[in-house]
């Protein structure tokens, strides 16, 4: 079986365009997250947070220009 031009053919889930990085949390901030939104949801929730302040910040600078 041939595969198609520019088509991955792995299996798994699609590469979702974000780069991984490890951040350390405060002992017990990743329990208290997880107790508020849910298992398996702390990720997404860090991502959502930190693109909301970078937003804002990159507002404030562009004000002050």
């Amino acid at each position: 079986m041939s595969a198609m031009a520019g088509y991955d053919t792995r299996m798994g889930r699609p590469p979702l365009g974000v780069k991984t990085t490890v951040i350390r949390l405060p002992e017990g901030l990743a329990e208290r997250i997880d107790d508020l939104i849910g298992p398996n949801r702390r990720a997404k929730f860090i991502r959502e947070i930190v693109e909301r302040e970078v937003e804002k910040l990159e507002s404030a600078r562009a004000q002050k220009k």
